[in-house]
């Protein structure tokens, strides 16, 4: 069999089982906004602010999102065209061959389910958080709450983050509930959330201290953090690299689009619920970097506003506040919570998708007799990510998620230019806007972060990809149907 053999799309839209179709456009928005607005909008902004563009994080969001919106409108059309799970996989498989579908499904798993284990792990550190600055009581033991990698201070050794394995059961016995039940849970957290956020920005805004915006752009030099890394600050250069940090503040939107089976008229509602959360979530978020930048100066930033950011903030230019830099423990908690339901569910149906097609175990495309969920790909996958949450440091796996979803979005642009060139009569119920520029540009926006990534992360995706070869070539080549 040819490595190159692409998968018949009208052979992709009949499906083997289908999924019960539940899920709304204001779901899919909904269950966007619950995968991108999470731990990037407390962190990176104030990261970006700090080490990067000062005020202008503003427009480094904006660059950012017309980074991401690129790849949108390729996601946006291939949804409406082929609206079946796998996302990037699906796509790739019907327009480069199996080869590299398989390697963008491995690289999808990269992407989800790492993603979904560091949020995790994220989760559990503000759960101690909220337990002793809000609610005064103990925290959970160090030993509980730590991977048996990590030593406390006082010399205590970790040995089972139980917090995080419990986040990731919960969200994964939620989704074998069913898709509709977990997009009213997703909803229902958005809301708490983005209210918080919303509560922060119309509150912080009569706060916003002049001097903190002038200039709004400062002028280009270079900032040297306190571990010795340079970093260059204001102008052209320090907007793009604070680009490049923002970035990974929106992933998370692709998720929507594994949910197309699942979806009530995907060849409109899929458009509308990827761009639309990009739409919601950039809009948000140039607002919340404005508010931030300016309740606090840059050197604040560096350095007692380096940790809890945004608490510091509100605890610096917002008196009588406090209350609010409490509630912000709780928006983090929220989000995280919705990160890693996306990330759990975008994952199984990837799985779904690849266990029909034979390149994992049938077993994962297997549908629960009574929920007519992919039960057995949700337990195999909260299995892998509980233990990777409760056992390893969320710091080991660095930016490995990120390089994994550029890497999806360079196949999915490249996808729109073929198909477009292959299939020219197929249905579009939406089409992405000035092909193959738009396209191409997405692909060149993406190559360039990848690059900005530098060599570590290259030499970590080449590693997972090499190991994702291995099993292609042991397994899943023997068992593909196609």
């Amino acid at each position: 069999m040819s490595l190159w053999k692409k998968k018949p799309i009208s052979h992709i839209l009949q499906g083997s089982e289908t999924l019960p179709r539940t899920l709304g456009v204001w779901s899919l928005i909904a269950l966007g906004i619950g995968a991108v607005i999470g731990s990037g909008l407390f962190v990176s902004t104030a990261t970006a602010i700090a080490d990067d563009a000062g005020a202008s994080v503003t427009l480094a969001f904006v660059i950012a999102a017309l980074g991401c919106a690129l790849s949108g409108f390729c996601y946006a059309e291939l949804a409406s065209a082929i609206p079946i799970s796998g996302s990037a996989y699906t796509y790739t498989y019907a327009t480069m061959g199996e080869l590299l579908a398989w390697i963008i499904g491995w690289d999808l798993i990269l992407e989800y389910a790492v993603g979904a284990a560091t949020v995790a792990i994220s989760w559990s550190q503000y759960l101690n958080n909220l337990l002793v600055n809000i609610l005064q009581v103990s925290p959970i033991r160090f030993a509980w709450s730590h991977s048996p990698f990590q030593v406390s201070a006082s010399g205590e050794h970790g040995i089972l983050n139980l917090p995080a394995l419990i986040i990731i059961i919960l969200m994964s016995l939620l989704l074998i509930k069913g898709t509709r039940e977990s997009a009213w849970v997703n909803g229902l957290i958005v809301i708490i959330k983005v209210a918080i956020v919303l509560l922060i920005i119309f509150t912080g805004w009569s706060f916003i201290d002049p001097v903190n915006h002038n200039p709004y752009i400062p002028p280009q030099s270079t900032y040297v953090d306190e571990q010795g890394f340079s970093h260059p600050f204001g102008g052209i250069g320090g907007i793009l690299a604070a680009a490049g940090t923002v970035f990974f503040a929106f992933i998370g939107f692709d998720a929507v689009s594994t949910t197309a089976q699942e979806t009530i008229d995907p060849k409109r509602n899929m458009p509308v619920g990827i761009l639309g959360t990009l739409a919601f979530c950039t809009v948000l978020y140039i607002l919340f970097g404005h508010v931030l930048s300016g309740l606090a100066s840059v050197e604040d930033f560096r350095n007692e506003g380096r940790e809890a950011s945004v608490a510091f903030a509100i605890h610096q230019a917002m008196p009588g506040y406090d209350w609010l830099a409490q509630l912000v423990t709780v928006a983090l908690l929220a989000g995280f919570s919705s990160v890693i339901l996306a990330m759990l569910l975008g994952q199984s149906r990837v799985f779904y998708a690849m266990g029909q097609d034979g390149l994992l175990p049938s077993m994962f495309a297997q549908l629960h007799p009574k929920f007519k969920t992919p039960y057995k790909a949700n337990l195999v996958i909260m299995l892998l990510v509980g233990l990777f949450a409760a056992l390893v440091p969320g710091n080991v796996v660095g930016h490995m998620s990120s390089i994994g979803t550029l890497f999806a979005f360079i196949l999915v642009n490249l996808s729109v230019v073929i198909l477009r060139k292959k299939e020219p009569n197929l249905e579009r119920q939406f089409r992405a806007p000035w092909v193959p520029l738009v396209p191409l540009l997405g692909i060149a926006f993406c190559g360039a972060m990848i690059y900005g990534l530098g060599w570590a992360n290259w030499l970590r995706l080449l590693a997972w990809l090499i190991l994702g070869l291995i099993v292609y070539f042991c397994y899943s080549k023997k068992h593909s149907k196609l």
